[in-house]
C-alpha cells in the first residue's frame, strides 16, 4: 500500500473527499515527524511507538576499498510495533512457521 491508496481508504471510510483525506493523512504524518524530531515519542496504543534513538559512532569498512572508516554518531527514527499490531500480523502469516 502506498500513500495514495491510504488516502483513498480514509476518504471512502469517512465519506470525505480525497483532498480532505490527503490533508488529514499529511497532518497525522506531520505530527509524528514533529514529535519525534523534538525528541518526544509518539505512541499509538495498540499500534506502536515512534521515537528517536541515538546511534553511537562506530568503525566500519568501505566495501569498495576495504579501508576502515569512522561512521559518525547520529540520531535515527525507530518504530516499535505494539502488541495488538504484532498479534494481527502473526495471525496473517503467509508461511507455515507456526
Amino acid at each position: 500500500m502506498n500513500k495514495q491508496e491510504l488516502i483513498a481508504i480514509v476518504a471512502e471510510e469517512n465519506e470525505i473527499s480525497k483532498a480532505q483525506a490527503g490533508r488529514v493523512v499529511d497532518s497525522i504524518f506531520g505530527a509524528i515527524v514533529k514529535a519525534v524530531g523534538k525528541g518526544e515519542g509518539f505512541q499509538l496504543v495498540g499500534f506502536g511507538t515512534f521515537k528517536a534513538v541515538e546511534r553511537a559512532a562506530r568503525e566500519g569498512r568501505n566495501p569498495a576499498t576495504g579501508e576502515m572508516i569512522t561512521i559518525p554518531a547520529s540520531v535515527a527514527p525507530k518504530f516499535t510495533a505494539g502488541a495488538a499490531f504484532k498479534a494481527a500480523v502473526a495471525k496473517k502469516c503467509c508461511c507455515k512457521c507456526k
